[in-house]
């Protein structure tokens, strides 16, 4: 059981939820740059949520199966064919062996998600199957994928059944809600004039970004007591300033130890936004507290789990009783479109 890669876009890669605790090995977790999305698209196919899916930019490219299957695309709108046929993001939609999936370009996001039903089944590499392009460390040869590659396929769950969500998806690359950030560790540093230019100066996103680290485009962050530190650890989020003063923020493929000062990090609940954000997209940081912090990450973890609890079933022609009582029909359908779909 297998997918097949016909073609693809410049950063097709086998990602899962990431291997973590090893960092003091100086493994960094890689994984998603949206975790959450990637969560979304395996619920929407019944796998876990830690199953291993596959991540793009750009362009997603083309794909064929040898068995029937069950697939969804998060993280980002874009055209999805099967087929001649049209699909919509946010849904869990079939493919008949010999038929083609083609992923095209992302609208408004930065990385899309496709999950397949059973997950990428490609061997673990310290506890994980994502790939660190870095190390050239798991998923596929521990590389980017390319035209031909064949990708192993896990079994698919016993009751297959086609979700969406309950509610449109919100494109939240594009809100102008601050990015919030906790000062530190190395904010000592920069005076209290500097630290002040975070907040009240936008920056925004330069093309020099990768699943490393994005480089920001904005104000000047000189350090008064210089851009070299001893090197200390660093994790995803983390600001860095070197002696350009311009900030770069490390994502999923962050290294483990640095030698720039820190002026602040990016609050783990709103990194996978600032992931998804276009290059040339302005922002602004605000900055909250620790306490505040892990707050808003806990609640942003509950909001998550609500979602993938509310997912509903989708048709899949036939009107199955359980498809039927998740529905409103009091409320009424004003097309029967809405009931039998097009899957």
């Amino acid at each position: 059981m297998t997918l097949e890669v016909i073609d693809t876009g410049p950063m097709l890669s086998v990602q899962d939820q990431g291997r973590s605790g090893l960092r003091h090995f100086g493994v960094s977790a890689a994984g998603p740059m949206d975790a959450p999305s990637l969560a979304l698209a395996n619920a929407l196919c019944g796998n876990p949520t830690a199953a291993a899916g596959l991540e793009f930019a750009g362009a997603g490219g083309s794909f064929r199966a040898n068995r029937p299957i069950h697939f969804a695309v998060t993280g980002g709108d874009c055209e999805i064919k099967v087929g001649n046929r049209y699909r919509p993001t946010g849904e869990c939609h079939r493919l008949e062996p010999g038929e083609d999936l083609r992923l095209g370009f992302l609208r408004g996001a930065t990385w899309g998600y496709l999950a397949i039903s059973g997950g990428i089944d490609v061997p673990e590499v310290l506890n994980a199957r994502a790939t660190h392009l870095r190390f050239g460390l798991g998923g596929h040869e521990g590389r980017r994928l390319r035209a031909g590659d064949r990708l192993p396929l896990g079994p698919p769950p016993r009751k297959q059944i086609c979700l969406r969500l309950n509610a449109p998806m919100v494109d939240s690359s594009c809100s102008d809600r601050p990015i919030r950030i906790v000062l530190g560790p190395q904010d000592g540093y920069f005076s209290d004039e500097v630290k002040a230019r975070l907040t009240e100066e936008a920056f925004s996103i330069t093309p020099k970004r990768d699943r490393m680290a994005t480089v920001l485009e904005g104000p000047p962050l000189p350090a008064e007591r210089g851009h070299d530190i001893v090197s200390d650890g660093t994790i995803a989020g983390a600001i860095q300033v070197p002696g350009s003063g311009q900030p770069m923020v490390l994502m999923a493929e962050a290294q483990t130890t640095g030698g720039y000062p820190k002026i602040a990090t990016v609050i783990s609940a709103d990194l996978p936004r600032l992931a998804q954000m276009v290059t040339g997209t302005q922002f602004r940081f605000a900055v909250v507290d620790r306490d505040t912090a892990e707050e808003i990450a806990i609640e942003e973890a509950a909001r998550l789990n609500r979602m993938l609890g509310n997912l509903v079933i989708k048709s899949d022609c036939a009107l199955s009783a359980d498809y039927l009582l998740s529905c409103d029909l009091i409320g009424g359908f004003s097309t029967p479109e809405q009931i039998i779909g097009d899957d």
